[in-house]
């Protein structure tokens, strides 16, 4: 739980994220608790800073990491 809550706390504008539900988008703002996250052209919508699973370079990183076993 505290490396999912700094990982959420450390995500800024432009960064790529996963919710929990499995929708991918682009982080366009950051508010206190929620982000504004672009999901396709000019679709934003506010999910809950909690909702995010994952951010794109830890996928990347996890993949990366599968591939070498």
């Amino acid at each position: 739980d505290k490396q999912q809550n700094e990982m959420r706390n450390n995500l800024a504008v432009g960064d790529e994220i996963t919710t929990i539900g499995g929708i991918h988008g682009k982080i366009k703002e950051v508010k206190e608790l929620t982000f504004l996250v672009e999901i396709a052209n000019d679709i934003v919508i506010e999910i809950e800073k909690a909702a995010v699973s994952i951010s794109d370079a830890q996928l990347k990183q996890k993949k990366e990491e599968a591939k070498n076993k």
